[in-house]
């Protein structure tokens, strides 16, 4: 069956070219596609298009397919072209002539302009409850490690003191900049694009104000043919935002493998997140951390595939924008796992506390006894020549000891202003108006 059958049959082969994954990548899509249909068909009903017992009998029918949706038990049959086909003949078998009532006032291009950014929004939530206990952890670990020191580094050269109160403090700090990516990604894609139809509206009389009340959100996508422009700019901002917090997990995942070598060996991994060698029976090797990094930067390069496949195309629909949902829709999945393993790692990783007693790193307190001649009254530059002809001399000493103050350093991590940053962030999402607008749609007493 197809929505657009008309009284000729198409090359078997080119279906298939067509429909390509359709039917695999929409079983993503599926339950925000009944969603989308219950409010457009509570809609028809309220402008005269549909008699309320048609309105309660389809409201029903959609319940339990979304029912079956939420199990994993929705399937797109063999030769149904993808899930808005799938949807209406399980309707129509149930119901008859009435199942093919609700297609009205609208395309499959806004059906699935609206089913993205239903799948976009929750899985953007899922994603910011990820990142937010990631945030909370690194925090913890930030707190609990706020006093052992650890060097810091330029071009990959021991630079200056830091601790590793620092070091996981700035990747909490980082992941508050990627919150703030992820909320305005999400307020993009929170817009109504329902209503616009295959691009150019309807002359149906739309409510288009009550759609978007229905299904929680914020506001519409007013212009029907921006709506239709939308598809692929949408998952392009949402892939720029998913690419900043992979940034941050790559990086993260660099330094733990770097610092859990043993010429480094700052922190060391839980034995049950290594893996072993099949010939040296010595290895305890940071895969988890390796193929975080990989998929990290695999994501990276998501908004930059997106933007090759719609960059160069003309208002309107076009097939195109298809493979854009072999890219998009499993990256989610893919960057939830990164989130949840490297959760779970940092954690339990484990840090060493005596860095410092190695000699080779006292050069690092080089700039404070610079700082410290300098609070005496020394010139900086002489103190800067003084400290650096006794390290060529070989005289250098130094009490390994620190006093920063100001904010952001190591003696004032500036932590509870970090965690109210993100919570502000956090705060501005308003999930709870989406989850009360869907649990008042999905509530269909027979």
């Amino acid at each position: 069956m197809k929505l657009w059958e008309k009284n000729f049959e198409i090359n078997k082969e080119i279906e298939r070219f067509t429909v390509g994954r359709d039917r695999e990548l929409d079983l993503y899509l599926a339950k925000y596609d009944v969603m989308g249909s219950m409010a457009h068909i509570t809609m028809l009903e309220s402008i005269g298009l549909l008699t309320p017992d048609e309105l309660r009998m389809l409201l029903a029918a959609l319940k339990d397919i979304y029912v079956q949706a939420e199990r994993g038990e929705f399937t797109i049959e063999d030769g149904i072209e993808d899930v808005h086909s799938q949807v209406e003949l399980m309707l129509t078998r149930r119901l008859g002539d009435v199942g093919k009532k609700i297609h009205s006032g609208r395309s499959r291009n806004d059906q699935v302009l609206l089913d993205l950014k239903l799948f976009t929004r929750d899985r953007l939530k899922g994603i910011v409850r990820l990142v937010e206990q990631l945030f909370h952890t690194l925090q913890t670990q930030s707190e609990t490690y706020k006093d052992v020191l650890m060097p810091g580094y330029t071009h990959l050269q021991i630079a200056m003191p830091s601790s590793f109160g620092l070091w996981f403090g700035a990747y909490a700090e980082s992941l508050v900049d990627d919150m703030m990516f992820l909320h305005a990604a999400f307020r993009q894609c929170n817009r109504n694009p329902l209503g616009s139809a295959a691009g150019y509206g309807s002359s149906f009389p739309l409510d288009r104000t009550m759609t978007t009340r229905l299904l929680g959100f914020e506001s519409l996508n007013y212009n029907v043919v921006y709506a239709q422009m939308g598809r692929g700019k949408m998952e392009r901002n949402v892939a720029f935002a998913l690419a900043s917090v992979a940034g941050t997990l790559a990086k993260l995942a660099y330094d733990a493998c770097l610092f859990n070598s043993q010429n480094f060996g700052f922190v060391k991994l839980p034995n049950e997140c290594t893996t072993g060698s099949s010939i040296m029976p010595h290895k305890k090797n940071p895969d988890v951390f390796e193929l975080i990094r990989a998929k990290s930067n695999k994501l990276q390069a998501l908004p930059q595939q997106i933007m090759m496949i719609m960059n160069n195309l003309p208002s309107g629909y076009f097939r195109d924008l298809q493979i854009i949902k072999e890219v998009f829709l499993p990256a989610f999945d893919e960057l939830a796992d990164c989130l949840q393993m490297a959760d779970y790692i940092v954690e339990r990783m484990e840090v060493n506390r005596h860095i410092l007693d190695d000699e080779k790193y006292t050069p690092i307190f080089s700039v404070e006894k610079v700082n410290r001649l300098a609070a005496s009254g020394v010139p900086f530059r002489d103190a800067y020549k003084q400290v650096g002809l006794e390290i060529e001399a070989g005289r250098f000493a130094t009490d390994k000891q620190v006093h920063h103050t100001h904010e952001g350093s190591i003696g004032n991590l500036c932590t509870e202003e970090i965690a109210l940053q993100m919570q502000s962030v956090v705060d501005q999402f308003h999930f709870e108006k989406i989850e009360q607008a869907e649990q008042a749609l999905l509530a269909v007493k027979p």
